[in-house]
Formats: structure tokens, C-alpha cells, sequence
């Protein structure tokens, strides 16, 4: 607990009580128009509907800043142990009605701006998703953030403010184009620049070694400017931070050049540095991509560290004089959490910060590290594991160093437990000796963390029976489980109000803070009434999300069609492919016997591709293709529709996650981590097709396997072909032969023909690396499940004619749900490893005293 204050230093805080709240419709209106006014300086007659989204989101944000700063306020009193979550990600989506929601003010604001005349969610539809993420791992974090704010921890999120996000997507004659994702140049009102916390990040130079210690001289430097964003927790006013760096070029501008007429030269550098922060995910396929890829993983290291110490050593709130200056108490007061490997040079540069300017000894400054630092592992693939060439020298040579030191004496201890295993200490080592020598990012984050995570129950025990074993073996006590989750306000409350609304009125709204209280629902599922409302709200999902197709996609959907939905990422383990065979044969069924009477479906396929994947790019175009062929055939008329959503992205899957009936998470078992789309269409009244991976091996163990609809080889059938062989075919083989499968199932070999030429006629060879892949080489085994996953997908038709059975299955899958809420991963977080306490204790709103 820190000192009490003197009254000379309670002056100068900041004082938050009494100003302005939005606790009524006219207070809403009254700051609607100031901020049209005196902040966008507009009036009515000439303000654009961004302006209408800008003036609403600036009131809330007035809302915000008092609690975010008695957030601070609270947390410097109190003094609690810092929680500090690094991700490159944070894939946010949009923030008004997410705030809204968690404030409390959504209904205020409805009315109110119905009052002006204008519809709240339309201006809600202006709003840019924030360029800050592409994938799970950045979506988790979003969630971690509202979770952990929803829990009362102090904690901050660290990132890269990225200038450009990966990219906009646009469907020109079928195939993918990329645009600039230019999401901030209209501004982003939830920002805060603190450019007096600008810090200096060094790169290149050289060390050198005294009798004084280690310096590194001769860097060049570029400037961390940072920009905080509040990040609301629900209902209790609590405000943490998101904290994005900005990369900066030093202010000694070569004004003399520029005069002298060197205009290029002159501002060439200063480029040359602001590139860090420029776009997600640069093209690594060459050098300079590569070498940008490792300055931004660096660069928010090295601010956020330079930002945390501070932050440590400092004991008043708005004060940057050191106080603390033992880092004994470190870990006591700090927790790292690395979000995949991409932060992971926080381990060797917080080494070189202790050790060399700290002048703490080299072992005290490892025991410091490793109790500081834990990592959670998000994949298992190969080709996903970070390698960085040790060209990484010339960039960082100090840090090359310390990861030497870091190595040896790791494989002196593994070489004295496993004498004379030149085997074991390559398997273990951090760098990988060969043509071009490599450091291993995973083995580097499982040395210097004190605990490794895996995102779900059968992803963990791959992490320790299989991949890293060798690991888990040395140090089991370091490894554990914690199922990945998600932020029931932004993925229930916001994106399906119908849906929750009902759930209210059946058991309260404890579940908003405690989703396991879903199972309130289990003793409802055969109650009548709630099985009338939760079919009439997906009715309603359905018709709106049909209407949001016809006007961005110009086709006319069937309402009573099956929604079948599969968005992610495009990738081949996702099994895209899968989806798209199984389509091919159904439509292939209707063009034989029109007669015959099939269960109507629309199915929507969406994802990006990663920068560079040829075989991604193709499955777009193979998606499109066939959805060209499909929606133009009138015999098939209504009963299957095939359509490509374009640019997903945090706001679209808000849109069609409560509107799908079936979800699609059909990757090969043992290659996706978790997932946490799955949980999403889960609490939103989807059905599940999906194979035994990541967490649907939870969900179905959580709902009984009966109410999904599981299909496909097991990770035991995978890893272990040579003992098993491929299950489907009546005689065993010793390995998986994609040429086995085609000729023994006709449908199969059939739609493997047509994507070899029926479905780009103008260019007949346009799909062959996709055939030449499927059959022979293909990793992900996509033939091998082609067999039951169309069988499974006949249960599916069958039950989904029997809407009332169907919607039973849907209440138990939402009853059975509570698991996957990240508030309940946090919690494990916080109580298992960064031993923080999650407080239910309500800071007072600005507008009460504080005591």
C-alpha cells in the first residue's frame, strides 16, 4: 500500500470528480452538439455522416477519460503487481458500441441520436475496424484486454500502432485484390499521443566490451512515440490502457541538405525509420521484409520495457523519478505475458537492460527474467515456429550475444542430465546449426519463461508429448493448459442483443460477468416458449444479415436455407478445400435428380490470405469460381447458394455469426491451437461440424459429442500412419495416398475433375497446382475425411428438418457454452501464474468522491 498523500501533493492530481457524465438522453444531445461544434466545427447543414459518427464517439469518450484516469488513480494508491500483455495484435474491430455497451449507455445514446434525427447504427457503420490484427491470436488478445479491465486487474496491453492494417480485399473477376487498409486517415477519436513519453529505440552499431561493463555504441535511433486508447471494462469503471507505439525519426532533421537542395536525401531517412510502424505483416518473402519484420518485433519490445521499468522504479502517479531502484521485487510487482513468440526478444533485451545498464549480476538477472516472463505457444506448425537467421547480428549484435550466453549455458545444464546425447542438445538447442545458422524462437521463449501455455486441452498435450517434449521432460512444472476464450459483452450482448435479451428473461444477466451461469438453460431446453423465442431471434438475424447480402453482394438469399458458414483465415490446414468438395458433390447431387427434394443451403466462405500464399490466393479464386457457376445455374435455383464474403473482419463476423445456423471448424485434427470462432458460433445458436481439433474437443466433451456433429480421423490417426493407416479405406495403408481415395469414391474423383476444368472454362489450367497439391502433397490429408464429413453433413440436412430437435441441440450447445468466456481464462491466468487477484470492488464513478 502506498503512503498516504500530502495535501501539497492531492493538488496537484488531476481532478476527475464533477465533470460532465452522459447520465441522461439530453446530456447525450447537449454533448453531441458541442463536440459537432467546438471539436469538429461543423453545424448540421454541413456536417457528413462521419462527422455524425465522430461527434457521438467523442461524447463517450469524455465519458471514458474520468474513469480512466480514477483507474489510474486507484491503481498508484493501491500499488498492485502490473500485468503487461505484448502482442503484434490486437485485433479490436470498432470501438463505439463496444464502449457503449460496457458504459452502459447504449439505450442513451439511441434515443438521443433518434432524437437528432439520425440512426445510431448507421453512424455505428462509419466507423473504421482498427488495421491492428489479422488473426486469433490478436482477436484473443482484444478479449484478454476486455476481460481483464472487466476484472478489475491492472493491466496494460502493448503494441504497434500500425499505420496501415494487412490489407482491404476486394473480388475483381474472381480473384483477390489488395488494398490499402488505410484505416486511420480520418483520425481515431479513441487515441491519446503522449508524446512526452517518446522513447529512444537503438539499432545496427557495435559492442563493446571494458572492464566497466558492456556497451553498445554507434546505433541509430528511432523514436517510440506512444499512443494510449482506454479500454473499458464492463460496468465497473475501470479503464485499463492499450498502449501502441508509433515509430518516429529523430528530430535532428538534415535541414542543411534539404536547403542545399537534397530534398530526397534529406527526408530518405526519416522514412526509412517511420517504415517500423507502417503496415501489419510486411512482405517477408524478401530481405528487407524479413530484416522490417524483426525491427517491429524489436521496436515494441524495447519501448515496452524501457516504458515498464519506468513505470516499476516510479511510486506517484504522474511522477517519473525513480524511486524503486532494487529489482529484486521485479517480479513481485511485474508480470510479462509474451502473446506468442513475435515479443519474444523481450527475454535477451531485458537481459541486456539488467545486466548492462542496471549492472545487476548475470544469474540475479536470469532468475529475474524467467520469473518476470511466461509465453503462450499459439501453433504447432512448422512453418508457423519463428526462425530468424542470425544475420540478426548485424541488427541487433548485443542481443546475438546474449542469446549465445543464454544457450550455452542452457546446453550445459541439458549436456550434464543427458551426458554424452549430442542428439538431445541439438534437438534442444536456441540455435540451429546448418547452411545458415538459425535462432529458434520458441526454444529461446521456453528457456527464459517460469511457465509455457498452450490454448487448448489436446493442443498443450501436443505441446508436451510431441513437439516440444524434450522440454516438458526437462522441466514439466512449467507447462500448462488454459482453454482460449471469448468476451461474452462484445460476442453476445452487442453483436446478438435478440439472443441475449431472451437469455435475460429466462435466468438474469449474471451471465454477461459469469457465462458458466449459461447452465441455468440446461432444465429449459425443452421448454416451449424459449424455443419459439430463440428460433424467432435467429429468424430475425437471418432476414437482417439476407438484407446486408442483397446490398453488398447484389444476391437474393432463401431465408429458409440453411446458413452454413465457414470464416478464417485462409489457409490449407483450415480445410477450405474440404468445404469446397463437399460443395461440388451437393451440387452435383442436384444436377442429377432435380427432381428431388434437398435441404436448402447457403453457404459463406470468408477469410484473408497471409502476404505471398499461392496456394491461399488460389482457393479464394477456386471459392469464387465455383460460386459463379453454382448461383448462375437455374437448376439449382434457390437450393444452394455459394457466396464469398469479402474483407472479413471483426465488424463483418458480427454481422454473420448470430445469422449462421451451421459452423464450420473442420481443420485437420492437431493443427489448429484452439480457435475461439468456434466458441463464438456457439454462444450464438450455431451448430458445429467439425473434427476433433483445438477446442472443439472441449466443446463437444462440454455439450456431449452427440450435439455436434464431429467427424474425421483423430490426431492419434494423424501423427501415427504407420501403425494405423488411413482408417476410411477398407485395407490399411502404411501412408496417406491422396490417389487412393480418388479412385475408390466416385463423387469424390468426380469433383476433383471439375476442378481440374469445370469451373474456370476461360482458364481450363487455372486450378492445377490445387490438384497437384490435393494429390500429392498434401499434408492436411483433406481426402482422407472427404468421406465422412459428407456423410456427416447428411446428419446435419436430416436433423436440420426437424427445426424443433434443431433448436433443442442449439440451447444445450448455448447452455453448455460457459467455458469458453475469456474471463474465466484470465482468472486462470491471473491465479495460476501472474499472481494477481481480480477485484470485483467498483471504482466510483467521476462524478462521487473516491472514499
Amino acid at each position: 500500500m502506498a503512503k498516504p498523500l500530502k495535501d501539497s501533493e492531492i493538488r496537484k492530481q488531476i481532478r476527475v470528480r464533477g465533470i460532465a457524465g452522459l447520465g441522461d438522453v439530453s446530456e447525450v444531445r447537449t454533448s453531441f452538439n458541442r463536440h459537432l461544434h467546438f471539436t469538429l466545427v461543423k453545424d448540421r447543414n454541413v456536417a457528413t455522416p462521419r462527422d455524425g459518427f465522430f461527434a457521438p464517439a467523442h461524447s463517450v469518450r469524455d465519458h471514458l477519460v474520468g474513469r480512466w484516469l480514477r483507474t489510474q488513480q486507484h491503481h498508484f494508491e493501491r500499488d498492485p503487481k502490473h500485468i503487461y500483455y505484448l502482442s503484434l495484435e490486437f485485433y479490436m474491430g470498432r470501438t463505439l458500441q463496444n464502449t457503449m455497451v460496457n458504459l452502459g449507455l447504449h439505450n442513451a445514446c439511441d434515443e438521443a441520436i433518434y432524437q437528432l434525427g439520425l440512426d445510431l447504427e448507421e453512424l455505428e457503420e462509419t466507423e473504421e475496424d482498427a488495421g491492428l490484427g489479422n488473426r486469433g491470436l490478436g482477436r484473443l488478445a482484444a478479449c484478454f484486454l476486455d476481460s481483464m479491465a472487466t476484472l478489475g486487474l491492472a493491466t496494460y496491453g502493448y503494441g504497434i500502432r500500425y499505420e496501415f492494417g494487412i490489407f482491404n480485399q476486394k473480388m475483381v473477376s474472381g480473384w483477390q485484390v489488395k488494398e490499402a487498409d488505410d484505416w486511420l486517415r480520418y483520425g481515431n477519436p479513441w487515441e491519446k499521443a503522449q508524446p512526452e513519453y517518446m522513447l529512444p529505440v537503438h539499432f545496427y552499431g557495435r559492442v563493446e566490451h571494458t572492464p566497466e561493463g558492456v556497451r553498445w555504441l554507434d546505433m541509430q535511433v528511432v523514436l517510440a512515440m506512444p499512443y494510449d486508447t482506454p479500454v473499458p471494462g464492463y460496468k465497473n469503471n475501470t479503464v485499463n490502457t492499450m498502449r501502441l507505439w508509433s515509430a518516429k525519426a529523430p528530430s535532428d532533421f538534415k535541414l542543411h541538405d534539404f536547403n542545399m537542395g537534397g530534398y530526397i536525401e534529406a527526408v530518405l531517412d526519416r522514412n526509412l525509420a517511420e517504415n517500423i510502424s507502417r503496415i501489419l505483416y510486411p512482405n517477408d518473402n524478401f530481405f528487407e521484409g524479413k530484416e522490417l519484420r524483426l525491427k517491429q518485433e524489436y521496436f515494441v519490445v524495447a519501448a515496452t520495457l524501457q516504458d515498464i521499468i519506468r513505470r516499476f522504479k516510479s511510486s506517484k502517479f504522474g511522477c517519473q523519478d525513480p524511486v524503486r531502484t532494487c529489482f529484486e521485487t521485479f517480479p513481485d510487482k511485474v508480470a510479462i505475458q509474451l502473446n506468442d513468440t513475435h515479443p519474444a526478444l523481450t527475454i535477451p533485451e531485458l537481459m541486456r537492460i539488467l545486466v548492462d545498464v542496471e549492472k545487476v549480476d548475470w544469474d540475479k538477472a536470469w532468475e529475474i527474467t524467467k520469473n518476470t516472463c511466461a509465453y503462450t505457444n499459439h501453433t504447432v506448425l512448422p512453418e508457423a515456429l519463428e526462425h530468424w537467421p542470425v544475420y540478426f547480428e548485424k541488427l541487433l549484435p548485443r542481443h546475438l550475444e546474449i542469446i549465445y550466453a543464454i544457450n550455452q549455458r542452457h546446453l550445459g545444464h541439458v549436456a550434464a542430465l543427458f551426458p554424452g546425447d549430442v542428439d538431445h542438445l541439438r534437438r534442444m538447442s536456441v540455435i540451429e546449426e546448418g547452411d545458415c545458422k538459425l535462432i529458434n524462437m520458441v526454444h529461446l521463449c521456453m528457456i527464459g519463461s517460469h511457465a509455457i501455455y498452450g490454448v487448448a486441452r489436446i493442443h498443450s498435450e501436443i505441446v508436451k508429448q510431441s513437439v516440444f517434449k524434450d522440454f516438458y521432460e526437462l522441466e514439466p512444472e512449467k507447462f500448462q493448459n488454459k482453454t482460449n476464450g471469448i468476451t461474452p459483452r462484445r460476442w453476445l450482448l452487442l453483436c446478438n442483443p435478440g439472443l441475449a435479451d431472451t437469455i435475460m428473461k429466462k435466468i438474469g444477466e449474471g451471465f454477461l460477468m459469469d457465462l458458466s451461469q449459461l447452465k441455468k438453460l440446461l432444465p429449459l431446453v425443452s421448454d416451449e416458449a424459449l424455443i419459439r423465442d430463440v428460433a424467432k431471434v435467429k429468424q430475425e438475424n437471418k432476414l437482417k444479415f439476407s438484407a446486408f447480402l442483397e446490398k453488398e453482394y447484389k444476391v437474393r438469399i432463401n431465408l429458409s436455407s440453411m446458413f452454413d458458414v465457414h470464416v478464417k483465415r485462409i489457409h490449407e490446414y483450415k480445410r477450405q478445400l474440404l468445404n469446397c468438395l463437399h460443395i461440388i458433390t451437393l451440387y452435383n447431387r442436384i444436377k442429377k435428380d432435380p427432381a428431388k427434394v434437398f435441404v436448402s443451403r447457403t453457404v459463406m466462405i470468408g477469410g484473408k490470405e497471409a502476404p505471398c500464399y499461392h496456394t491461399a490466393k488460389m482457393i479464394i479464386k477456386l471459392v469464387t469460381s465455383i460460386s459463379d457457376v453454382i448461383n448462375h445455374d437455374p437448376i439449382v435455383d434457390d437450393r444452394l447458394k455459394v457466396i464469398f464474403l469479402e474483407n472479413y473482419r471483426v465488424s463483418l463476423a458480427e454481422k454473420v455469426i448470430p445469422a449462421a445456423d451451421l459452423s464450420q471448424q473442420i481443420s485437420t485434427a492437431g493443427t489448429e491451437a484452439s480457435g475461439t470462432g468456434n466458441m463464438k458460433f456457439m454462444v450464438n445458436r450455431a451448430l458445429t461440424i467439425g473434427t476433433m481439433d483445438g477446442a472443439n474437443v472441449e466443446m463437444a466433451k462440454e455439450a456431449r459429442a452427440e450435439n455436434l456433429f464431429i467427424f474425421g480421423l483423430q490426431v492419434e490417426d494423424i501423427e501415427a500412419p504407420d501403425k494405423k493407416g488411413c482408417v476410411s479405406l477398407p485395407v490399411p495403408v502404411r501412408v496417406y495416398n491422396a490417389q487412393e481415395y480418388y479412385d475408390r469414391l466416385p463423387e469424390l474423383r468426380q469433383a476433383v475433375d471439375q476442378i481440374s476444368s469445370g469451373f474456370s472454362p476461360k482458364e481450363p489450367d487455372c486450378f492445377n497446382d490445387i490438384v497437384n497439391m490435393l494429390m500429392n502433397q498434401d499434408r492436411f490429408k483433406v481426402f482422407a475425411d472427404y468421406e465422412a464429413y459428407v456423410a456427416c453433413q447428411a446428419q446435419v440436412d436430416q436433423l436440420y428438418q426437424n427445426p424443433k430437435e434443431w433448436i433443442k441441440k442449439v440451447i444445450r450447445n448455448i447452455a453448455c457454452s460457459g467455458k469458453f468466456s475469456s474471463d474465466r481464462t484470465v482468472m486462470e491466468y491471473a491465479g495460476d501464474l501472474w499472481g494477481a487477484e481480480p477485484s470485483d470492488l467498483q471504482i466510483p464513478p467521476p462524478n462521487l468522491p473516491r472514499d
